[in-house]
């Protein structure tokens, strides 16, 4: 049988003039539209890029106020802003934050253009609010903060962030910007990437001209940028860049609005007649449908819409019976629910327990450095002779070194456990990262008289997509096991093959004592060392197999370890790029 659509009946009333409206906004958008707009947006930045300018000079190097002028720039210009060096590199300059006063002191909470939305700050955040921060301190004084989340309430607080509570007395954050403005200011470094070769060549235009002017889209959603940079300073140390769409949805309703002003009577028209030919059709069923509606809401399923026409609202009748059906069986699984629940609960709890070894791991940790330091300070205060003095200091260092890389590691350890660490996937030569990382062990592979051999398919040619920083840690924290537990005088090889799975898998092996078979599972886990083999003489943290295990999990990676026959190998998987090499 034939459906009589409600599309059907509305098109046959409307399409017609609809068809003359669009048309005639079409083509007066194709003539005039684009070029005015475009013309509009370049002069309007360059105008407010002449008054930041006036306003840098002015904030003499105040960093604070510096970040406050670019926030306010890039809100009021809905842009991307970065200010370059004299290299043309991006300086490190937040222009999103907030200052919280917490407790008699005062906290800057930088906002990250990576690994944060828009939708993970309050709305509405005005001076005075109060607002509970969990992140991570990244300055010594604790005045600098790395925000993983911030609410008005207080929740539960994650494990190894610290909690800031105080009133917002001062911040910048985006506001009037289009849509994802993060994710827009993340791409200000890919923008600059392309822009950096050419850049000493327009050095001398920027200082000619005081504007220089490019283009630049984005991959991935193929929308154009205008990129406009200028000389903030005489001597050319200081660079405005400065990055906007020419798409961007807001300004451009904006000019329309101005430009429909013209053609508002006749849609004004069009809208009236329109509505009461709607209203005609649309509005019988609907009232039979909200009715039913209204009786879904009380959870009554014993009356069912009374529609049997054969357009859209009959189907949607239709519909609203098979979801009472629905809702009445959801109700009955709500049982399922609560042991799902219950276990999450024995989950929590196991959570807790891992919390209580871990505090108890990194007092051990750090307990026995303290006690040698404080040992070899005693020793210097009471006037050792001469000749100890010296190793009684290296010693001093030493402890100190081993205390700040096992803090290190903790902080690292911590991003991940949170979820703080967002991967930048690209393409990359795998076996040229490898060579990379094993140069820089070569002082330590003299000491024990050890060689590295990397065995790879095709050279350099082995290619993968992941986080390039992020596998970089990996093979280094698994070459320095790998030499730290090396029989002297042995070879520590690294073997890189194609799987059928299309992966490439790397394995890192060294000749040495094996891992007991009930301690190679728990190696992972961190402050975990297994005895005989794996004591703090043998150096390490202790968090960096721990460090692997995360950002392996991120990469979706098979990995693990096994024993050999001439000591312990170490593997992991990746995806296999077929596309070009981006290092």
């Amino acid at each position: 049988m034939r459906r009589q659509g409600v599309v059907l009946k509305l098109f046959v009333v409307t399409s017609v003039l609809i068809l003359i409206v669009f048309s005639l906004v079409m083509l007066a958008e194709g003539v005039f539209f684009e070029r005015f707009y475009r013309s509009s947006k370049i002069h309007g930045l360059e105008r407010n890029m002449n008054h930041f300018a006036e306003q840098f000079k002015l904030a003499d190097a105040d960093k604070q106020r510096v970040s406050r002028q670019l926030g306010t720039f890039m809100n009021q210009n809905d842009a991307s802003t970065a200010i370059l060096n004299s290299r043309f590199e991006r300086m490190v300059i937040a222009p999103y934050y907030l200052v919280l006063q917490a407790e008699g002191k005062t906290i800057t909470v930088q906002l990250p253009t990576d690994g944060m939305t828009i939708e993970d700050i309050p709305r509405g955040i005005q001076t005075g609010d109060h607002l509970v921060v969990d992140g991570i301190f990244m300055d010594e004084a604790d005045t600098i903060m790395h925000p993983v989340t911030i609410s008005r309430e207080s929740t539960a607080l994650g494990q190894g962030l610290v909690r800031v509570e105080g009133r917002v007395t001062e911040f910048i954050l985006p506001e009037k910007r289009s849509y994802n403005p993060m994710y827009q200011d993340g791409l200000i470094d890919d923008a600059l990437r392309e822009w950096q070769p050419a850049a000493e060549a327009n050095r001398t235009l920027l200082h000619k001209n005081g504007f220089v002017q490019a283009e630049w889209r984005d991959n991935w959603s193929g929308v154009q940028y205008v990129v406009l940079i200028k000389a903030l300073t005489e001597d050319g140390s200081r660079y405005l860049f400065v990055m906007a769409s020419l798409q961007p949805v807001g300004e451009a309703v904006a000019i329309l609005k101005q430009y429909f002003i013209y053609l508002a009577p006749i849609i004004l028209l069009l809208v009236v007649l329109l509505s009461f030919i709607y209203s005609r059709i649309v509005s019988r069923p609907l009232v039979s449908l909200s009715r039913s509606a209204a009786r879904l809401a009380q959870l009554d399923f014993t009356v069912q819409p009374e529609i049997h026409s054969r357009d859209e609202f009959g189907e949607l009748s239709r519909h609203m019976v098979e979801l009472s059906r629905n809702l009445d069986t959801a109700l009955k699984e709500l049982t399922q629910a609560n042991l799902q629940l219950q276990a999450d609960v024995e989950e929590k709890q196991r959570s807790e327990q891992l919390r209580k070894e871990l505090v108890a791991n990194i007092s051990h940790e750090l307990k026995t450095p303290l006690g040698i330091v404080k040992g070899f300070a005693e020793g210097l205060q009471d006037g050792v002779a001469g000749d100890k003095k010296d190793r009684y200091l290296a010693l001093i260092v030493n402890e100190t070194d081993r205390m700040n890389a096992l803090i290190m590691d903790m902080l690292e350890l911590s991003k991940y456990e949170v979820k703080a660490v967002r991967l930048q996937p690209r393409d990359f030569s795998l076996s040229v990262l490898i060579k990379g990382a094993a140069e820089s062990f070569s002082g330590q592979l003299e000491s024990k008289q050890l060689r590295i051999l990397i065995d790879a398919e095709d050279g350099d040619e082995l290619l993968v997509t992941a986080d390039p920083v992020r596998i970089e840690q990996v093979v280094s924290n698994l070459l320095s096991n790998a030499i730290r537990h090396a029989s002297e005088n042995s070879i520590i090889t690294v073997t890189m093959e194609r799987t059928s799975a299309g992966a490439i898998n790397t394995v890192i092996a060294n000749a040495g004592p094996p891992i007991a078979e009930e301690d190679l599972e728990r190696i992972w886990e961190q402050f975990y060392r297994a005895e005989r083999s794996r004591d703090r003489k043998s150096g390490g943290t202790g968090l960096g197999l721990a460090i692997v295990k995360h950002i392996m999990e991120l990469h979706e990676s098979h990995f693990g370890v096994m024993n050999t026959k001439e000591g312990v190998a170490f593997y992991f998987t990746l995806e296999e790029s077929r596309g070009e090499h981006h290092d």
